[in-house]
């Protein structure tokens, strides 16, 4: 069985309930690494990521993405 989508996951960790529509000049909120790493142990059996320092880079990505500020990363 997969896990929940990390977009999912973040958006539930920041505390919205949507990205930014503008992700590089609007942030919406903001998550630090120790929720990141609580992310990547979930979704790591779904990673392709070679050890726990990629998943959380990969994590933080997608939190980029959504217009999230990254802290600690």
């Amino acid at each position: 069985m997969k896990t929940p989508p990390a977009s999912f996951l973040l958006k539930k960790a920041a505390g919205i309930t949507s990205g930014s529509g503008r992700p590089n000049t609007n942030k919406v909120g903001k998550v630090n690494r120790a929720q990141l790493e609580a992310i990547a142990t979930t979704k790591l059996a779904d990673l392709t990521a070679a050890d726990m320092d990629a998943a959380v880079r990969t994590i933080a990505g997608s939190a980029r993405s959504m217009g999230l500020e990254v802290e600690g990363v």
